[in-house]
């Protein structure tokens, strides 16, 4: 059978599968709608979990941006993974004791204010937008390779997919269809990196293939990781084991990656769904192993990328170029200017192109014909390096730089497409539930039926997916997992110190809580739109990048909250209390209150 057949088997089945179960999960109440009625075991919630929390930057970019920056991207992998254990110790418990539907309805009554509530939803929606523009982008980017249309095609297309299921099945179909993508994203992670694994290293299991001996073109073996240290050297890269980031903010990045996931509304959310609070622990037990499973493949696999990236690329004749890094080319994801006119790819550091949309693309990759102009400065030009890539195809073609089956390349886009499915459909329901529920019936019309609710969560989910649609298309970062990690820093300054404070001290009111978001994210929210998209990041604040100026602004948080509540009222007495019962755990192995 041809690639293309393969590919829509694999897509074409899954959808199916998707849909389907969307169809016999669809919600009728607005408790389903939500929560899943709070009926979701414990095993199933953490496979649900585990797909809303691997997303389209976890799947598709995290393994690409250790491939091109090997150490300096385990900041990634000590954030991601540290973050949920701090979600599921200081987080999740005490609010799933609280017994509501929304993060915000959380801060809405824990603060005795819709003032506080409001601040909410708009943190929420920054937060949920920013992360969903990434999921969209990956969706874009599979379909394009997959099908040979437009990323901006493969983004609508994904954006439809996601409105039906979510839109239809709220929570309740969200959950069932989470399961099975997360079965789809494991077997799409895990098998080309055995299959890869094996060819380079002989090691069935990747993480021992990591640590193991490439065998080279002589017959001589030597450690993969020295191997790749070398050819980084030899190429004018870092070493692949030696990071080049300032420690200032390796660590500030880090740690808001790390108070970001702790603080996700949409995947918080998740754990509202299991019918008690030993249940909310089991899941997470459940959760953390199938995250690992991913999470310990992703060094392996930018190991295995980076290197076969160069040996496949570096010295040959663009005439000689594998097959690939044509097909990828045309989808302007790849491309090689031949400085020096000799007709061969060379790939070392340093620019290639100038100007932020000067992503290449050929009409056609075997005469080189440019649909746009392509320029670089006398600077580029004098640097050597002619191989421009962008980090998110490194997973996806890494299975055709290693001449993998064509059924194991078409299980890998299954497996992309799912990643950013699942996270988006998360995302899109707190989004729509921020308006719904949290908004416009605790808000503006306190007597509004169930029905209507729903009408407006699904109104709201068409609006937002528009909005992320349009960012897919034309994203505000150079890969994913960036656009993604600003997500996180606004989590880390506005919802993460929020919830702690409000669980764990009853002295913090509405007034420094309020104040308190507004100063974190704000200074978050505008630091990273600063740097981003006006100023010269050569300027940062103490060299933090964008990235981790959410740990400053978690830090703002927790000071502007503690200043201000200790000059205003404590909190009434009905708070104290009901702070005092969350954090009780008398009967928290059967409640369900």
């Amino acid at each position: 059978m041809s690639q293309d057949l393969w590919n829509y088997i694999f897509i074409g089945g899954s959808f199916a599968l998707y849909i389907g179960i969307a169809i016999r999960s669809r919600a009728a109440t607005t408790k389903e709608y939500y929560v899943a009625s709070g009926g979701v075991s414990p095993f199933a919630n953490g496979m649900a979990t585990a797909a809303d929390w691997m997303s389209a930057a976890t799947f598709i970019s995290m393994a690409g941006i250790i491939a091109a920056s090997g150490y300096d991207a385990s900041r990634f992998l000590m954030g991601w993974t540290g973050g949920f254990v701090l979600l599921t110790t200081l987080i999740v418990p005490y609010l799933r004791k609280f017994n509501k539907f929304t993060v915000t309805d959380f801060l809405g009554d824990r603060f005795y204010s819709n003032v506080a509530r409001a601040v909410g939803v708009v943190c929420a929606v920054f937060i949920c937008m920013t992360y969903i523009m990434g999921q969209m982008r990956g969706v874009g980017l599979v379909f394009s390779r997959l099908f040979d249309i437009e990323i901006w095609t493969g983004v609508l297309i994904g954006a439809s997919i996601v409105f039906f299921y979510a839109g239809l099945g709220g929570m309740k179909g969200i959950t069932y269809t989470q399961v099975a993508q997360y079965c789809v994203m494991v077997f799409a992670y895990t098998i080309p990196a055995v299959f890869i694994s094996m060819a380079m290293t002989g090691n069935v299991i990747p993480q021992f293939g990591l640590i193991g001996n490439f065998t080279e073109v002589s017959g001589e073996t030597v450690p993969l990781l020295s191997k790749l240290n070398q050819l980084n050297a030899d190429l004018g890269f870092p070493k692949y084991t030696v990071g080049k980031l300032e420690t200032l903010d390796m660590f500030c990045i880090t740690a808001a990656l790390m108070c970001g996931t702790a603080g996700l509304p949409h995947v918080i959310v998740r754990f509202f769904t299991v019918k008690s609070v030993k249940a909310v622990r089991k899941s997470a037990c459940w959760t953390l192993l199938f995250i690992a499973v991913i999470y310990l493949t992703a060094p392996a696999i930018g190991a295995f990328a980076r290197t076969n990236l160069i040996l496949e690329v570096q010295g040959k004749t663009y005439a000689a170029a594998p097959d690939w890094f044509k097909s990828w080319e045309n989808r302007g994801l790849i491309a090689w200017a031949d400085k020096n006119g000799d007709g061969v790819m060379q790939h070392t550091a340093g620019g290639v192109f100038v100007g932020k949309n000067d992503k290449p693309k050929y009409a056609d990759a075997g005469e080189r014909v440019a649909n746009e102009p392509r320029r670089t400065t006398n600077e580029l030009s004098e640097n050597p390096n002619e191989i421009y890539y962008d980090r998110d195809i490194l997973v996806m073609a890494n299975p055709e730089m290693a001449n993998l089956p064509m059924w194991v390349i078409a299980l890998v886009m299954a497996g992309c497409v799912a990643a950013a499915l699942s996270t988006a459909a998360g995302l899109l329901l707190v989004l729509s539930t921020s308006i719904s529920h949290d908004l416009m019936k605790k808000i503006v019309s306190p007597g509004m039926s169930d029905s209507h609710e729903v009408i407006w969560a699904r109104s709201a989910s068409f609006g937002f997916l528009v909005v992320a649609a349009y960012f897919g298309i034309n994203p505000p970062a150079e890969f994913v997992a960036k656009t993604v990690a600003f997500a996180f820093g606004l989590a880390a300054s506005s919802f993460f110190p929020t919830i702690l404070m409000g669980v764990f001290s009853k002295r913090v009111n509405r007034e420094g809580a309020i104040a308190g978001m507004i100063a974190g994210i704000g200074l978050t929210l505008g630091y990273i739109v600063y740097f981003q998209f006006i100023a010269d990041h050569q300027n940062y604040w103490f060299g933090i990048s964008p990235e981790g100026i959410g740990f400053i602004g978690m830090l703002v948080n927790f000071s502007v909250a503690a200043l201000v509540s200790s000059v205003t009222p404590p909190p009434p007495a009905s708070v104290v209390r009901m702070v005092e019962e969350i954090r009780l755990p008398r009967d928290a192995g059967s409640a369900n209150h």
